[in-house]
């Protein structure tokens, strides 16, 4: 499979997230079989895995330690810091804030070097960028775990493009990772260009809408239960209404899937992958079927009729991709 690059080294183009094997997506996946799947994902030629601080507080990333602890050579390992839960004197969380401050850069770079069983860190990421915080202070300090041989390259999530050339001018910048796909359109008009500019890759994640462009969802089969952070109010294209509206744009990524022999999802994620040659995606699943259907998309090419009927969905996306909350957290 065709390789691209992050910052001088090769990834299969369609990597994983690690994210929804410990947090947000319901029940942790059981680590023996969560282990079983990132080793199934290498044999199939996946070698980009992200995880990060936040993902069970360090329950991914020692998942992740443990899969990868005697094939380390096989694989690139991405993961972020700066997120933290906020507690209440009785230990209930009351809500996250961001800390990029180079202390807690420095506490937490060395818990992921233990939890994840390595040396380096390939790719280290800024998750959210803290507003109290300059970002030329924040990315200066990364900037020296590079120095020190702790990370091999360092990136932004969600970072304006402001921001971005900021963060660049002190220190190269080698990813910037933010929500894309065919609903979620609204980097394309200053970030990508910045990307380009300074030679930097867009690290694609939630390419199938946190699950709406598989298919796989219907009225009768919405998100639910413990843990699963897609209901309630956090994700508003699944509040009612919203979620019925946007199922009835999948029905035309469905059509155009139709004419390929392929899934609605892998149309997707070959709509993200042929944006640009600086684009890689990362979506997540706990299961082997749906991560090698997803390996499929990078043999699909699209046709210009299909590429202008995809394009015009984004439009028509009813609900934010976060609720206010979320939303104020991005493009800083």
């Amino acid at each position: 499979m065709d390789q691209r690059k992050i910052d001088g080294f090769s990834v299969n183009p369609i990597g994983l997230g690690c994210m929804g094997l410990s947090a947000f997506y319901g029940e942790p996946t059981d680590q023996a079989d969560a282990i079983k799947l990132l080793h199934a994902a290498i044999e199939a030629g996946v070698n980009h895995f992200d995880t990060a601080e936040m993902y069970g507080m360090g329950a991914n990333e020692k998942l992740l330690g443990a899969a990868f602890a005697d094939r380390r050579d096989k694989v690139r390992i991405a993961t972020k810091f700066g997120p933290k839960f906020l507690f209440d004197a009785d230990g209930k969380m009351t809500g996250t804030t961001v800390d990029g401050t180079p202390a807690n850069m420095r506490r937490a770079v060395e818990n992921s070097l233990s939890y994840l069983k390595t040396d380096v860190i390939d790719l280290y990421y800024l998750h959210r960028v803290d507003p109290k915080v300059a970002i030329e202070e924040t990315v200066g300090a990364m900037g020296e775990l590079v120095a020190e041989g702790k990370v091999r390259a360092i990136g932004l999530s969600e970072a304006s493009a402001d921001t971005i050339r900021r963060a660049h001018a002190t220190h190269p910048i080698s990813a910037v990772q933010s929500e894309y796909s065919i609903f979620s359109r609204d980097i394309e008009s200053e970030v990508l260009p910045v990307l380009k500019a300074i030679n930097a890759t867009l690290v694609a994640y939630s390419p199938l809408g946190r699950g709406l462009l598989t298919g796989a969802m219907t009225r009768e089969n919405k998100p639910s239960g413990e843990g699963e952070y897609r209901q309630g109010a956090m994700q508003p294209r699944f509040a009612d209404g919203a979620y019925e509206a946007n199922l009835a744009l999948v029905d035309e990524v469905k059509a155009i899937a139709e004419t390929h022999g392929a899934t609605p999802g892998q149309i997707a994620l070959a709509w993200v992958l042929g944006r640009a040659s600086n684009i890689v995606a990362i979506p997540g699943t706990t299961k082997l079927a749906n991560l090698k259907s997803n390996l499929g998309a990078a043999h699909i090419s699209l046709s210009q009729d299909q590429l202008t009927k995809l394009e015009g969905l984004a439009d028509k996306v009813q609900g934010a991709r976060y609720n206010e909350t979320g939303m104020s957290a991005v493009n800083r």
